[in-house]
């Protein structure tokens, strides 16, 4: 990891973020109580996360262009995310970038980032 470059660059800029976000949607897509939160058709998630996950790590601001503000917690409000499903969400995410070749302390650092945003979409108890 070089301290001195973005998340964004660190993780490959737009190849590697994209690679990464295949291979995290691949597991959400397989996972028993998270595929039923998502479209049958993946393709817009995948653009829109790639777009926002740019953003949030310090590549082009991509999500803001194209649909504004991101306001994240109030675009999923309609989906229900348990404490549980932040974690399984998460775990999906670890095991991406373990797949996808993101070795530590890099690995740690984008997974600190995320669990910030993750618990801060649930909006309903535990399950």
């Amino acid at each position: 990891m070089n301290p001195n470059q973005s998340l964004y660059d660190n993780l490959g800029g737009a190849e590697g973020l994209h690679r990464l976000v295949e291979v995290f949607y691949s597991k959400v897509q397989l996972h028993p109580q998270l595929s039923p939160l998502f479209p049958e058709d993946i393709t817009p998630v995948l653009e829109k996360q790639y777009q926002f996950l740019s953003q949030f790590f310090g590549g082009p601001a991509l999500f803001s262009q194209e649909h504004g503000h991101p306001m994240m917690r109030a675009r999923h409000m309609h989906i229900p995310i348990s404490p549980e499903r932040a974690e399984e969400w998460l775990d999906c995410m670890k095991q991406a970038l373990e797949e996808t070749g993101v070795a530590e302390p890099l690995r740690s650092v984008v997974l600190s980032r995320l669990s910030g945003p993750a618990h801060h979409f649930v909006n309903m108890p535990q399950e």
